[in-house]
């Protein structure tokens, strides 16, 4: 075959995987959002705080139910910002009020709640002992003081403590499953770079079931009466709307010892999305 017919044969195919590929935004996202709707998302391309029309703040320091030694602030630059496509979620060694340390917790409570879909986070998380940053749901009726915790329902979708490198927790609480009594129903996994590298962290989440993913593998699944657990709201409080949490808090009763060489300590968030199910 003629050397110009063959560049030409070549050029034809790549253009056609190309358009290929195009026509579902990407392969890589077109695979992991199959049969899904795009809903709500924040790819964080502005500069400045987290889009208020999108993020709330939860704001204190009484120790959030967990002895945790961060005072949450609200609107702070030093604390929550976008830059470069990233919103930065940092906590600082510095005192306020009678504490030694802030950082920030964001919600999408009153801005965004869904029942049911699937979500996606790319993040790069923290390393150093003290650090406990956090993505995760709670249920709307939890804020409007309906259902106290555990009752309510909580759903992790990445924890990972500093003093545990590489080492990234999911669990499901509820009033009968939770880790106070030490039911809780939870996996954890060593995995590598996490703190070097962004990952997509993320649930599938339907009236059947719940299920764990990191970079688009399946890390754990947990079926509305697996092994016999209770199926009503005791044990299966995940048939109501939930909002979402991205925080970064230090200490506490799991944070444990901090290393105060760690500061600033920061997670990094590259995007949310949230899908909803089309089939």
């Amino acid at each position: 075959m003629p050397m110009i017919f063959l560049k030409r044969l070549i050029s034809c195919i790549y253009a056609a995987l190309l358009v290929s590929c195009l026509a579902f935004t990407s392969c890589g996202q077109e695979q992991s959002s199959a049969g899904a709707k795009l809903i709500w998302s924040d790819e964080f391309n502005y500069n400045g705080l987290p889009d208020s029309s999108k993020w709330a703040y939860d704001v204190g320091g009484h120790g959030w139910g967990n002895n945790e030694k961060q005072f949450y602030l609200e609107r702070s630059l030093e604390n929550s910002f976008v830059e470069n496509g990233t919103l930065s979620i940092t906590a600082l060694k510095k005192d306020y009020q009678n504490l030694n340390y802030t950082s920030a917790k964001l919600t999408t409570y009153n801005k965004f709640s869904i029942q049911y879909g699937k979500i996606e986070i790319m993040a790069k998380i923290p390393v150093g002992k003290g650090s406990w940053p956090a993505i995760w749901m709670l249920p709307d009726s939890y804020r409007e003081k309906a259902e106290p915790w555990p009752l309510c329902g909580e759903i992790d979708i990445m924890e990972h403590v500093g003093k545990n490198p590489n080492v990234i927790h999911t669990s499901l609480h509820s009033d009968l499953y939770n880790h106070i009594i030490g039911t809780q129903i939870t996996h954890f996994e060593k995995l590598p770079d996490v703190s070097e590298s962004f990952h997509k962290y993320g649930i599938e989440w339907t009236e059947k079931y719940i299920k764990f993913y990191i970079d688009d593998k399946l890390f754990f699944k947990s079926f509305k009466g697996q092994d016999g657990r209770v199926t009503t709201n005791t044990g299966w409080p995940f048939d109501k709307p939930y909002y979402l949490i991205l925080n970064l808090a230090i200490g506490g009763n799991w944070g444990g010892e901090i290393d105060d060489s760690i500061f600033p300590s920061v997670m990094q968030i590259d995007y949310v999305r949230i899908y909803k199910r089309t089939d």
